[in-house]
């Protein structure tokens, strides 16, 4: 395993020995994509933050239970949709928020600003009439550049489950945005 993959397998190894450094890394390079990710399923800033530490704490209990046989981000992203969907379940709060509290890439340059702002009000309110398995395939897909395989082992489903959801997803899109474009400037 060589790249970031690599890095985080040797910092995987180095929590296992009780290296607090190396979870330090861990999380702080985690806390933000799990954050967008969370943001999208959860919409509750205390939840995702609980969500997000609930995640790492087992990160740091369990380092040793990694067994190489899928990525790290692949292991991390599946006890955080596991945490979330509990978190999700004991829940009452309710699971509407504002899109702008869960920024989801880099800035835009500010001749631009206004535009994208408002595409990607349209894009989040698409995503957020699409069902929540649908929308975490869409945002693992697309937001975290997953591959079919690696949401299917975040999510607990079988491959083509995975890509029956982002066929309905993305045809579902399609009609939202279609409507939805109309009233775009």
């Amino acid at each position: 395993m060589t790249g970031a993959g690599g890095d985080e397998a040797i910092l995987l190894a180095r929590i296992v020995a009780g290296d607090r450094h190396a979870f330090e890394q861990l999380y702080r390079a985690y806390f933000p994509r799990l954050g967008r990710f969370l943001g999208r399923m959860v919409r509750s800033v205390p939840l995702i933050e609980e969500v997000i530490n609930d995640t790492m704490l087992v990160v740091w209990q369990k380092a040793a239970s990694y067994d190489g046989s899928c990525k790290v981000s692949t292991w991390i992203f599946a006890i955080a949709y596991r945490k979330a969907l509990k978190g999700l379940r004991g829940s009452d709060a309710p699971l509407e928020s504002d899109p702008e509290s869960y920024p989801a890439g880099p800035a835009l340059e500010p001749d631009h600003l206004l535009e994208g702002r408002q595409l990607r009000q349209v894009l989040e309110r698409a995503l957020a009439r699409l069902p929540l398995a649908q929308q975490v395939v869409m945002v693992l897909t697309y937001d975290h550049e997953m591959g079919y395989a690696e949401i299917a082992d975040v999510v607990g489903c079988p491959v083509n489950t995975v890509k029956t959801r982002m066929f309905h997803a993305r045809h579902k899109l399609k009609e939202l945005l279609a409507s939805q474009m109309e009233d775009y400037p």
